[in-house]
């Protein structure tokens, strides 16, 4: 029999807060850390996302690599784990990490070093004292939830009994450039699932999330299945079907033993481009969901890269815990071909199984059910 997965401490980091309290209670206010920004050193034009306000950190190392031993050390605080365990695994999220050297950094050793995923994980292993080798998950926008099931997997095969899932993405010239490269940031602030929508805000922030074994408090939340699949049907563009997300939803689905009517809440990837939008609806309806609240969080955050899927997740988890919804921040007009159901206003809901969606680049989808008691 394959243990439970519990979720038994989280931490948020974005401009919104620093704590998952913080910023869950900027969430309750509608407040949004995506402002307009006229930064030189970043975009020759001005932007619309959402970007820490000069952060600043004692602790040595980049700001990626500060963003995550932040969130991490908050999150073990409140944990009661030890980091120094040997049954306590390491994993990180990113999609860029320390990209961002390439336009500050000279040295060709030290950029080959500090651009490395696995050379920023090795130091906040170190930081922390953790004893096995840690993992990096860089797996485009999908990374978070795909970072969050290896871990419950490792933990269901009894390899180790906790484990940190970390992820942190920062904004920088090199990231947004790619982004504005082929049109695909709006120059307002997004409308997921919009008629109007026109495209992405990026958003920097780092989250963190503890798995383990052994339930710590009775409210804690299960992960019970999980899946990822590819469509291969584009470099940037997602497929046309929503046949390859609705696959990952249906195998989560299956190893939570869950049907389509247990669902409660869906907490969607809703980037506010065309095409993501316009496959995620069609997977929720192939999934038969078309009914079940849907909301997307990229109005509050942007897209936070390599920790979206994090971030979205505590944000998730914590709903679950106080029963409510929030409203998906931008939506005003129904603008997919199939007819989802976008949670406009604050709701209050009894959510005891709720999923989670992500896709990025290359075709790649996520599928994640956390469930409660």
């Amino acid at each position: 029999m394959m243990k439970d997965v519990f979720i038994v401490s989280d931490n948020i980091l974005s401009p919104l807060g620093a704590t998952t309290a913080e910023n869950f209670t900027q969430l309750k206010r509608s407040a949004s850390g995506i402002k307009l920004h006229d930064d030189n050193k970043i975009s020759p034009e001005p932007f619309h996302a959402s970007l820490f306000n000069n952060f600043q950190s004692t602790i040595k190392g980049t700001k990626f690599e500060q963003l995550l031993i932040v969130s991490i050390s908050d999150a073990l605080k409140n944990s009661g784990l030890n980091s120094n365990d040997k049954n306590t695994l390491l994993i990180i999220s990113s999609t860029k990490g320390n990209i961002s050297l390439l336009e500050t950094e000279e040295n060709p050793a030290q950029l080959k070093d500090g651009i490395a995923l696995h050379h920023s994980a090795k130091l906040i292993a170190e930081y922390f004292g953790f004893i096995p080798q840690p993992i990096v998950v860089s797996n485009a926008c999908i990374s978070g939830l795909l970072a969050l099931l290896t871990g419950m997997r490792v933990i269901q095969s009894g390899q180790y009994e906790n484990v940190i899932v970390a992820g942190a993405d920062v904004i920088s010239k090199f990231v947004l450039s790619g982004f504005q490269s082929f049109q695909a940031i709006s120059k307002k602030e997004c409308k997921p699932f919009d008629a109007a929508r026109d495209g992405i805000n990026l958003g920097e922030g780092a989250a963190t999330v503890i798995l383990s074994s052994n339930k710590k408090e009775p409210t804690d939340i299960k992960i019970t299945g999980g899946s990822v699949s590819n469509d291969a049907n584009h470099i940037s563009g997602p497929s046309r079907t929503g046949e390859e997300l609705f696959q990952a939803i249906k195998k989560a689905m299956q190893l939570a033993k869950l049907s389509a009517e247990e669902i409660d809440f869906i907490s969607a990837h809703g980037t506010a481009t065309i095409y993501n939008d316009e496959m995620e609806a069609k997977a929720i309806t192939l999934a038969g969901m078309q009914s079940v609240p849907v909301n997307s969080l990229k109005g509050y955050y942007g897209h936070t890269l390599g920790a979206a899927g994090l971030i979205e997740s505590v944000v998730t988890i914590h709903s679950m815990k106080e029963n409510i919804i929030f409203p998906s921040k931008g939506f005003t007009e129904l603008g997919v071909s199939n007819s989802v159901n976008i949670a406009t206003s604050l709701q209050s809901k009894k959510l005891t199984h709720c999923l989670k969606t992500a896709s990025g680049f290359g075709g790649c989808n996520a599928a994640l059910v956390f469930s409660k008691q």
